[in-house]
């Protein structure tokens, strides 16, 4: 709750206190948000059903963040 809502809440605030270009806010979003949620992930348990999808320590979470981080990479 502490990175994906405050921390992001704070961070986006200050960043779009100043005229920004276009998607850069949006990408900064993006970005953040899948850092932190693979991040977090880290420490979760994966789920029974479904378990580590690749490399014994990817899970499904980190793998859906994956194209969040890229394509707010490529909105920034």
């Amino acid at each position: 709750m502490v990175l994906e809502g405050v921390v992001m809440f704070a961070v986006l605030w200050l960043y779009t206190r100043k005229p920004r270009p276009p998607m850069a806010a949006s990408g900064l979003f993006l970005l953040m948000y899948g850092l932190f949620r693979s991040f977090v992930e880290l420490f979760r348990e994966p789920d029974g059903h479904i378990g580590f999808v690749a490399l014994d320590w990817l899970t499904m979470g980190q793998l859906l963040s994956l194209p969040m981080i890229v394509i707010g990479a490529l909105f920034y």
